[in-house]
C-alpha cells in the first residue's frame, strides 16, 4: 500500500482522532439497543397471549458513566487543523449523546435523545412515505417465494468478503449468527445475522452489497485512514449510510416495490410512535397496509426498542439526500473513503485533496459491473424514489 505524508495534521491531532475511535469502539451501539427476546415476544404477541411486548436487552459491557468520564478526557478544543478539529469536536458531541442514549435505554428519556440524534418524521417525509405505501399497494414486490436461511446468508457474506481479501488480506472482519438478535446488522467490524432470519432468495445478492459492499466496505476503508474516525464513522454519518446502502440496492438490480414500501413503513411507524400511538395501534396501521403481521411486528419493534428509537426514519430520508447529490451533479468517489455524511463533503474533500486521507483500498465488486454504469446514470436523473422501480434492466 502507498504511504501518504499527512505532514498538515499534527501527530497531537491525529492522537486525538485515536482517542475518539477508540471510545466509539469501545461500546457496541445499535447492538445494545435491540431487544434479545424478539421471537418469543413475536409469538407471545400474535398468539394473543401478549397485547404488549416487554422487550430484556443485553447488559452493557461498560458503565456509559465510566465511557463518558473517558471521553470527557479526549481534549478536542486544541485541535489545531481547522477542518479536522470541526469534525472531530462533532463527532465528540455525537459520541457524548450516544451514550446518553445507552445510559436512558428504555426509560423515558431515551426517545427525545434518539430524536436529537436522528430527528423526527417531517411533514415532507411522511406524506412521501405514506404515497409510496398507497402507490405500491398491492403491487408485485418482485419476490419470489424461495427463501434463504441465516447459515445461507452467511455463506454469500463470507464469499464476498473473500472476494475482496484477494485485495486485502488483512481484512479483519467477523461474521456471526447470534440467537439473541434478529434480522441483519452491521456493527463495527461484525456482521451480525439473527439465527432466525429467513430472506427472500432474489433480494439475498441485494442485502449483500447493503450491509458487506456498503457498510464493511466504508468501515475498512476507513481503517485505512490516517484518520481513525473515518472507520468509526463522522458525526451524522448513518443517514448517508443507509442512503447509499439502498442505493447499492439498485445499482444491483434488486431494490423493490415491496422494499420500497418496507422503508416507507418504517417511517409510517416511527411517526407514529413518536406522537403516542401504542406498540398494538402502530402494529394495526402497518396490518391494515398490507404488511404481513410478521413483518409488521417486526418494524414496530424496531421503532419502540429502547424507549422509541426514531433511527428508522433515515433509510428513505437517506436515499432522497443521495439521489439529491446525484442529480446535483456529485459522484460517489469520496463517500467510499470510510463513514460520513454528505453536509460533510466539502470538508472531507479538503482533507483528501492535502493528502491527509488516502484513496480507497477497497471499492464495490458491482462498479465494474457495465449495468451498473447503466443504472447509476438512471438513478442521478431521479429524484423519487418510487421512479427508481421498473428502471433497475
Amino acid at each position: 500500500m502507498t504511504t501518504v505524508t499527512t505532514t498538515s495534521v499534527s501527530a497531537a491531532d491525529l492522537a486525538v482522532d485515536r482517542e475518539l475511535a477508540r471510545v466509539s469502539d469501545s461500546f457496541r451501539f445499535l447492538l445494545d439497543l435491540t431487544p434479545v427476546d424478539v421471537e418469543s415476544n413475536r409469538h407471545a404477541f400474535l398468539h394473543g397471549t401478549a397485547t404488549e411486548p416487554s422487550f430484556t436487552y443485553r447488559e452493557l459491557e461498560d458503565d456509559p458513566e465510566v465511557l463518558r468520564t473517558v471521553l470527557s478526557a479526549v481534549d478536542v478544543a486544541d485541535v489545531e487543523d481547522r477542518t479536522l478539529g470541526h469534525l472531530l469536536r462533532a463527532k465528540h458531541r455525537e459520541l457524548e449523546l450516544r451514550l446518553d442514549m445507552l445510559a436512558a435505554r428504555d426509560t423515558a428519556d431515551f426517545l427525545p435523545l434518539s430524536i436529537e440524534l436522528y430527528g423526527a418524521v417531517a411533514p415532507g417525509l411522511l406524506d412521501h412515505a405514506e404515497s409510496l405505501l398507497d402507490r405500491f399497494n398491492g403491487s408485485a414486490s418482485g419476490q419470489g417465494d424461495e427463501r434463504i436461511d441465516a447459515e445461507q446468508f452467511l455463506a454469500l457474506a463470507e464469499a464476498e468478503l473473500a472476494h475482496y481479501r484477494t485485495i486485502d488480506a488483512d481484512i479483519g472482519v467477523h461474521v456471526e449468527i447470534r440467537q439473541d438478535t434478529s434480522g441483519i446488522m452491521v456493527s463495527g467490524r461484525n456482521l451480525i445475522v439473527g439465527a432466525a432470519a429467513r430472506l427472500p432468495l432474489d433480494r439475498a445478492h441485494a442485502l449483500v452489497q447493503h450491509e458487506v459492499g456498503t457498510h464493511l466496505l466504508t468501515y475498512l476503508n476507513g481503517t485505512h485512514q490516517p484518520v481513525r474516525v473515518m472507520a468509526a464513522g463522522l458525526a451524522g454519518y448513518e443517514q448517508t449510510q443507509e442512503g447509499l446502502a439502498i442505493l447499492a440496492e439498485y445499482l444491483v438490480g434488486g431494490l423493490s416495490s415491496e422494499r420500497l414500501r418496507q422503508l416507507a413503513g418504517r417511517v409510517v411507524a416511527v411517526h407514529l410512535m413518536t406522537t403516542g400511538a401504542s406498540f398494538p395501534e402502530v402494529h394495526q396501521r402497518l396490518v391494515g397496509a398490507g404488511f404481513s403481521r410478521t413483518g409488521a411486528f417486526t418494524t414496530t419493534m424496531r421503532a419502540f426498542r429502547s424507549g422509541g428509537l426514531t433511527k428508522d426514519a433515515i433509510y428513505l430520508r437517506g436515499l432522497h439526500d443521495v439521489l439529491g447529490h446525484l442529480a446535483r451533479g456529485g459522484t460517489l468517489d469520496l463517500l467510499w473513503l470510510g463513514k460520513l455524511p454528505l453536509d460533510d463533503l466539502p470538508l472531507v474533500r479538503d482533507l483528501a485533496d492535502r493528502g491527509v486521507l488516502r484513496a480507497p483500498v477497497l471499492l464495490p465488486r458491482y462498479l465494474a459491473d457495465p449495468a451498473t454504469a447503466v443504472r447509476l446514470e438512471r438513478a442521478a436523473g431521479l429524484t423519487d424514489p418510487a421512479r427508481l422501480i421498473g428502471s433497475t434492466t
